[in-house]
């Protein structure tokens, strides 16, 4: 476990739930990663990012799925990628990415609570 935050702290972090519109192969990656386009409604839009997720999902699975993000970092460059948000998820037993969701539909762009 980390350090204890605050409420306050955890309210920095902009986490929103959207839906992947459009899934790339991105070959250029240095670990085996796709290009996403994730639609986060109408008052952030459409932002891009790169994922290691190719173990669990196909590219044919990813589209239309909803997927939580943290939508306030600073874009970083990933070889020729520029990731404008992180898509999240956990480690499984052996060390690939599962992705957090949500279970039932919710808008585009809300916020996490």
């Amino acid at each position: 476990m980390t350090e204890t935050i605050t409420y306050a702290d955890f309210e920095r972090v902009d986490i929103r739930v959207g839906t992947i519109i459009e899934a790339l192969p991105f070959p250029e990656a240095r670990k085996p990663a796709y290009k996403l386009t994730i639609d986060f409604g109408p008052e952030i839009g459409t932002k891009k990012s790169s994922a290691q997720i190719t173990v669990h999902y196909t590219l044919e699975e990813l589209v239309g799925r909803q997927v939580l993000a943290v939508v306030n970092f600073p874009p970083r460059q990933i070889g020729p990628v520029r990731s404008e948000v992180l898509t999240l998820g956990f480690e499984d037993e052996a060390g690939a990415i599962v992705l957090a969701g949500v279970d039932h539909p919710v808008p585009n762009g809300k916020k996490m609570c």
